[in-house]
Protein backbone atom coordinates (compact mmCIF):
# COMPACT_ATOMS: atom_id res chain seq x y z
CA UNK A 1 0.00 0.00 0.00
CA UNK A 2 1.61 3.39 -0.74
CA UNK A 3 0.98 6.01 2.15
CA UNK A 4 -0.87 9.19 1.64
CA UNK A 5 1.55 12.51 2.66
CA UNK A 6 1.10 14.84 5.01
CA UNK A 7 -1.34 16.14 5.75
CA UNK A 8 -3.75 13.22 6.62
CA UNK A 9 -7.36 13.91 6.48
CA UNK A 10 -9.36 11.08 7.95
CA UNK A 11 -13.03 11.55 8.76
CA UNK A 12 -14.60 10.10 11.86
CA UNK A 13 -17.11 7.75 10.53
CA UNK A 14 -18.70 8.45 14.06
CA UNK A 15 -20.25 11.25 12.30
CA UNK A 16 -21.77 9.32 9.95
CA UNK A 17 -25.41 8.26 8.72
CA UNK A 18 -25.36 4.52 10.84
CA UNK A 19 -28.29 3.45 8.75
CA UNK A 20 -26.44 3.99 5.04
CA UNK A 21 -22.99 3.39 5.82
CA UNK A 22 -21.96 2.42 2.50
CA UNK A 23 -23.35 5.72 1.03
CA UNK A 24 -21.67 8.01 3.47
CA UNK A 25 -18.00 5.74 3.16
CA UNK A 26 -18.28 6.45 -0.46
CA UNK A 27 -18.59 10.47 0.21
CA UNK A 28 -15.03 10.47 1.54
CA UNK A 29 -13.30 8.86 -1.24
CA UNK A 30 -10.76 11.91 -1.59
CA UNK A 31 -9.77 11.95 2.01
CA UNK A 32 -6.90 9.57 3.08
CA UNK A 33 -8.64 6.70 5.52
CA UNK A 34 -11.87 6.42 7.33
CA UNK A 35 -11.41 6.67 10.95
CA UNK A 36 -13.55 4.16 13.08
CA UNK A 37 -13.54 4.74 16.41
CA UNK A 38 -14.51 1.09 18.70
CA UNK A 39 -15.64 1.82 22.23
CA UNK A 40 -16.80 -0.84 24.77
CA UNK A 41 -18.85 1.46 26.85
CA UNK A 42 -15.90 0.18 29.72
CA UNK A 43 -13.06 2.46 28.78
CA UNK A 44 -15.44 5.20 27.52
CA UNK A 45 -18.79 5.76 28.54
CA UNK A 46 -20.25 4.96 24.61
CA UNK A 47 -21.05 1.62 22.73
CA UNK A 48 -20.37 1.44 19.10
CA UNK A 49 -18.60 -0.64 16.44
CA UNK A 50 -17.79 -4.29 16.92
CA UNK A 51 -15.29 -6.39 15.23
CA UNK A 52 -18.47 -7.59 12.80
CA UNK A 53 -18.96 -3.92 11.93
CA UNK A 54 -15.44 -3.49 11.25
CA UNK A 55 -15.51 -6.23 9.10
CA UNK A 56 -18.16 -5.12 7.05
CA UNK A 57 -16.90 -1.23 6.65
CA UNK A 58 -13.59 -3.22 5.45
CA UNK A 59 -15.32 -4.82 2.92
CA UNK A 60 -17.22 -1.39 1.47
CA UNK A 61 -14.96 1.78 2.16
CA UNK A 62 -12.95 2.65 -0.79
CA UNK A 63 -10.28 4.08 1.51
CA UNK A 64 -8.11 2.14 4.42
CA UNK A 65 -9.24 1.90 7.82
CA UNK A 66 -7.71 4.15 10.75
CA UNK A 67 -9.23 1.94 13.45
CA UNK A 68 -9.03 4.07 17.04
CA UNK A 69 -9.43 1.31 20.21
CA UNK A 70 -11.30 3.07 23.03
CA UNK A 71 -11.63 -0.14 24.96
CA UNK A 72 -10.18 -1.92 27.96
CA UNK A 73 -7.46 -4.77 27.34
CA UNK A 74 -6.34 -4.25 23.56
CA UNK A 75 -3.56 -6.55 24.41
CA UNK A 76 -6.08 -9.22 23.81
CA UNK A 77 -8.25 -7.54 21.13
CA UNK A 78 -6.36 -4.96 18.83
CA UNK A 79 -4.92 -8.11 16.80
CA UNK A 80 -8.16 -9.36 15.68
CA UNK A 81 -9.07 -5.80 13.87
CA UNK A 82 -5.21 -5.94 12.53
CA UNK A 83 -6.30 -9.25 10.83
CA UNK A 84 -9.60 -8.23 9.62
CA UNK A 85 -7.55 -5.92 7.14
CA UNK A 86 -7.33 -2.45 8.86
CA UNK A 87 -4.55 -0.63 7.51
CA UNK A 88 -3.79 1.07 10.78
CA UNK A 89 -5.39 -0.07 14.39
CA UNK A 90 -4.14 2.54 17.12
CA UNK A 91 -5.18 1.32 20.93
CA UNK A 92 -4.73 3.52 24.33
CA UNK A 93 -1.50 3.66 26.49
CA UNK A 94 -3.46 3.88 29.37
CA UNK A 95 -5.55 0.38 28.71
CA UNK A 96 -2.47 -1.50 27.01
CA UNK A 97 -0.81 -4.00 29.73
CA UNK A 98 2.32 -4.15 26.94
CA UNK A 99 2.24 -1.49 24.55
CA UNK A 100 5.55 -2.01 23.00
CA UNK A 101 4.79 -6.23 22.81
CA UNK A 102 0.82 -5.51 21.38
CA UNK A 103 2.67 -2.67 18.80
CA UNK A 104 5.11 -5.41 17.46
CA UNK A 105 2.18 -8.02 17.15
CA UNK A 106 0.39 -5.74 14.76
CA UNK A 107 3.16 -4.87 12.78
CA UNK A 108 3.72 -8.61 12.63
CA UNK A 109 0.18 -8.79 11.23
CA UNK A 110 0.42 -6.31 8.08
CA UNK A 111 -1.13 -3.15 10.70
CA UNK A 112 0.10 0.57 11.34
CA UNK A 113 1.03 0.03 15.01
CA UNK A 114 -0.70 3.48 17.14
CA UNK A 115 -1.06 4.37 20.68
CA UNK A 116 -3.09 6.99 22.02
CA UNK A 117 -3.28 9.14 25.08
CA UNK A 118 -5.87 11.10 26.87
CA UNK A 119 -5.28 14.78 27.45
CA UNK A 120 -4.46 14.24 31.37
CA UNK A 121 -2.09 11.60 30.08
CA UNK A 122 1.64 12.73 29.77
CA UNK A 123 3.95 12.48 26.60
CA UNK A 124 6.99 11.55 28.45
CA UNK A 125 6.94 7.93 29.11
CA UNK A 126 6.33 7.87 25.15
CA UNK A 127 9.84 9.45 24.31
CA UNK A 128 12.49 6.26 24.76
CA UNK A 129 9.91 3.72 22.56
CA UNK A 130 8.72 5.82 20.11
CA UNK A 131 10.36 3.76 17.23
CA UNK A 132 7.81 1.23 18.32
CA UNK A 133 4.99 3.14 16.86
CA UNK A 134 3.77 4.49 13.65
CA UNK A 135 1.51 7.03 14.66
CA UNK A 136 1.02 8.56 17.98
CA UNK A 137 -2.65 10.16 18.34
CA UNK A 138 -3.04 12.79 21.28
CA UNK A 139 -6.47 13.40 21.47
CA UNK A 140 -7.48 16.77 21.73
CA UNK A 141 -10.99 15.82 24.01
CA UNK A 142 -11.63 13.62 26.29
CA UNK A 143 -12.10 10.22 24.04
CA UNK A 144 -15.76 8.70 24.58
CA UNK A 145 -18.23 10.70 22.38
CA UNK A 146 -17.98 13.08 18.91
CA UNK A 147 -18.57 16.85 18.72
CA UNK A 148 -16.43 17.89 21.76
CA UNK A 149 -14.95 21.39 21.72
CA UNK A 150 -10.97 21.08 20.80
CA UNK A 151 -8.56 21.29 23.92
CA UNK A 152 -5.90 24.18 23.28
CA UNK A 153 -4.03 23.09 26.23
CA UNK A 154 -2.95 19.63 24.63
CA UNK A 155 -1.12 21.60 21.97
CA UNK A 156 2.31 21.95 24.29
CA UNK A 157 1.87 17.95 24.64
CA UNK A 158 1.69 17.50 20.49
CA UNK A 159 4.98 19.87 20.05
CA UNK A 160 6.64 18.10 22.84
CA UNK A 161 6.51 14.69 20.72
CA UNK A 162 7.10 16.30 17.33
CA UNK A 163 10.21 18.12 18.28
CA UNK A 164 11.18 14.91 20.14
CA UNK A 165 10.37 12.92 17.45
CA UNK A 166 12.34 14.67 15.08
CA UNK A 167 15.32 14.83 17.12
CA UNK A 168 15.70 11.14 17.48
CA UNK A 169 14.97 11.09 13.57
CA UNK A 170 11.55 9.27 14.00
CA UNK A 171 9.34 9.42 11.14
CA UNK A 172 6.08 8.60 13.36
CA UNK A 173 3.02 10.01 12.69
CA UNK A 174 1.55 12.79 14.84
CA UNK A 175 -2.72 12.44 14.63
CA UNK A 176 -5.11 14.63 16.72
CA UNK A 177 -8.58 13.43 17.54
CA UNK A 178 -11.14 15.92 18.79
CA UNK A 179 -12.65 19.26 17.99
CA UNK A 180 -10.81 19.23 14.40
CA UNK A 181 -12.31 21.69 12.64
CA UNK A 182 -11.75 24.61 9.89
CA UNK A 183 -11.09 26.86 12.80
CA UNK A 184 -8.64 24.65 14.69
CA UNK A 185 -6.68 22.33 12.39
CA UNK A 186 -4.15 24.75 11.57
CA UNK A 187 -3.47 25.16 15.44
CA UNK A 188 -2.82 21.70 15.86
CA UNK A 189 -0.93 21.73 12.67
CA UNK A 190 1.03 24.49 13.92
CA UNK A 191 1.87 22.20 17.06
CA UNK A 192 3.28 19.37 14.90
CA UNK A 193 0.19 17.18 14.23
CA UNK A 194 0.46 15.74 10.22
CA UNK A 195 -2.96 13.60 10.94
CA UNK A 196 -6.15 14.64 11.17
CA UNK A 197 -9.58 13.31 12.41
CA UNK A 198 -12.65 15.52 12.02
CA UNK A 199 -16.22 14.15 12.34
CA UNK A 200 -18.94 17.02 12.05
CA UNK A 201 -16.67 19.14 10.43
CA UNK A 202 -16.96 16.33 7.52
CA UNK A 203 -20.08 14.96 7.58
CA UNK A 204 -21.64 17.83 8.62
CA UNK A 205 -20.78 19.90 5.73
CA UNK A 206 -22.97 21.19 2.99
CA UNK A 207 -20.45 19.55 0.44
CA UNK A 208 -18.17 16.94 2.10
CA UNK A 209 -15.25 16.41 -0.63
CA UNK A 210 -15.10 20.15 -0.42
CA UNK A 211 -14.77 19.95 3.36
CA UNK A 212 -12.36 17.22 3.17
CA UNK A 213 -10.44 19.46 0.88
CA UNK A 214 -10.35 22.49 2.90
CA UNK A 215 -9.19 21.19 6.09
CA UNK A 216 -6.07 19.81 3.64
CA UNK A 217 -4.90 23.15 2.79
CA UNK A 218 -5.31 24.67 6.08
CA UNK A 219 -3.15 21.74 7.75
CA UNK A 220 -0.93 22.42 5.03
CA UNK A 221 -0.69 26.04 5.60
CA UNK A 222 -0.09 25.20 9.51
CA UNK A 223 2.41 22.93 8.89
CA UNK A 224 6.08 22.53 10.90
CA UNK A 225 7.21 20.58 7.66
CA UNK A 226 5.48 23.21 5.41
Amino acid sequence: MTLPSAPRINPSILAADFANMQSELAKIASADYAHVDVMDNHFVPNLTFGPQMVDRIQQTSPIPLDVHLMITDPDRWAPGYAELGAASVTFHLEAAHDPVALARRLRAIGARAGVAIKPGTAAEPLFDILDEFDQILVMTVEPGFGGQGFMPETMPKLRMLHDEARRRGSDVWLQVDGGISLDTIGQAAEAGADTFVAGSAVYGASDIEAAVTGLRTLARAGSLEA
